[in-house]
Order: C-alpha cells, then structure tokens, then sequence
C-alpha cells in the first residue's frame, strides 16, 4: 500500500512503514484465506493499550501531584476511553483509512472500532519509532485536550464522587429531592437539592434533572468535602 504518505494524516502515522500502515488500518472483518488474524490491527490495538495507559498515567501523575489515587484514577479512564479515543480519532480522520468489512449492525460499534485504530496507531507508532515518540503523539493529540476532558469529568462524575466521600464518612448515601420544575416543556429548568445527613441540603439548578443533580452534588463536594 503507498497510502502511508498521505498528507492527511498526522506525519507519525504517514510514515509508517507500508507494513505497519497496512496493518494499523486493516480491521479483523478483513480476516481471510489471505489476510491472516495476525495481519489485522488486533496485536497492534492490544500493545498501544499498554502503551497509552502507561503515557497517560505518567503524564497526569506528574501534572496533577496533589490529585490522591482515586482521581488520578478517574482522570486515567476518562482519557482512555472509549468515547475520548474515537472523538479524537475522528479529528484525525481515521476512518477515512481503515479497511474493514462492516454490516449496517457493525455501523452502531463505529465508536469502537474507532477507539481501537487509535490504539493500533499507538502501537505502531511505538514499534517503529518506540516511547517517546508515542509519547509525543499522545501529548499532542490527546493531551492537549485534557482540561476540556477534565471539566467534563468533573461536571459528570459530581454525584459518584459524593457517595465515595460519604461512605468514606460513614455516611448514608445521599438523597436528591426536585424543589422546582419551571418553564415549558422545551427549556425546563429544575431546583433540585441534596440531602446528607447532619448537614445543611445543598441546592443546584439545571436544565434537566439528572443536571440539577449534578449541580447540587458539585455544591455539596465543595462545602463539605474539599479537596
């Protein structure tokens, strides 16, 4: 295959050798008499795994030294998974080159299949060029994005974060209650407060109620527990 020097792609992806660009973008619909398992991008997605975990780690170790294990945790798995993986795989235009042979069903697993050819180009990337080359890679097209994940992350895992904090308390979960639900049908807003035990409720607002939730969550987690 020459498609390896396309310029669409990034320079480390394009100047893969023809035999790891064949096999990062050869997908296992592809397996036949003449394309053999090992051929397809399976082997490569399970090494760049191992490889971006361990990129990924080391740099939110590093850049985040007061964060304790468990949000260093959360962070790891917001980045690696599989959602994050295919919207950047997408900004890179992956799918334009994967081989594969998808029916309408397979389609709906597209995110996935995504996910998996990043990692596949991790994987190539590190056999031919090795870590800090994957490194660099990573940093740049996965990396950079972090404090937009990261709110995210926040915003999203508000509720999570304050049961652990409660159990770690002793406490009984906690018990949301919807105050107010104003507005029409198309730009509701909800009131929604938390209960914890001992404590004063918490209130947020929001445009639905598992985003008042949130809100009241995240109220809660910085007036009693501060990191």
């Amino acid at each position: 295959m020459s498609n390896n020097k396309d310029l669409s792609l990034p320079t480390e992806i394009a100047n893969l050798s023809p035999d790891l660009y064949q096999q990062v973008f050869t997908h296992r619909s592809l397996r036949s008499r003449k394309i053999k398992k090992e051929s397809t991008n399976e082997r490569l997605e399970f090494l760049g795994d191992a490889v971006l975990e361990l990129v990924v780690s080391e740099f939110i170790f590093k850049n985040y030294p007061k964060a304790d294990e468990g949000k260093l945790t959360r962070y790891r798995a917001a980045l690696v998974k599989t959602e994050t993986l295919a919207t950047v795989a997408n900004q890179l235009h992956l799918a334009d080159h994967l081989q594969a042979n998808l029916s309408d069903k397979a389609e709906e697993k597209l995110p996935s299949l995504l996910a998996d050819t990043f990692e596949a180009v991790i994987g190539g990337i590190y056999l031919q060029s090795g870590y800090l080359a994957c490194q660099a890679f990573v940093k740049q097209y996965l990396l950079s994005q972090l404090k937009t994940f990261i709110t995210d992350i926040e915003a999203k895992d508000s509720k999570s974060l304050l049961q652990e904090k409660m159990q770690a308390s002793n406490l009984d979960a906690p018990e949301y209650e919807v105050l107010k639900e104003e507005g029409p049908d198309h730009n509701k807003i909800f009131t929604v407060k938390v209960i914890i035990p001992g404590k004063k409720p918490q209130k947020g607002i929001g445009p639905s109620k598992q985003k008042a939730e949130q809100a009241a969550a995240t109220a809660a987690l910085s007036r009693y527990f501060p990191d």
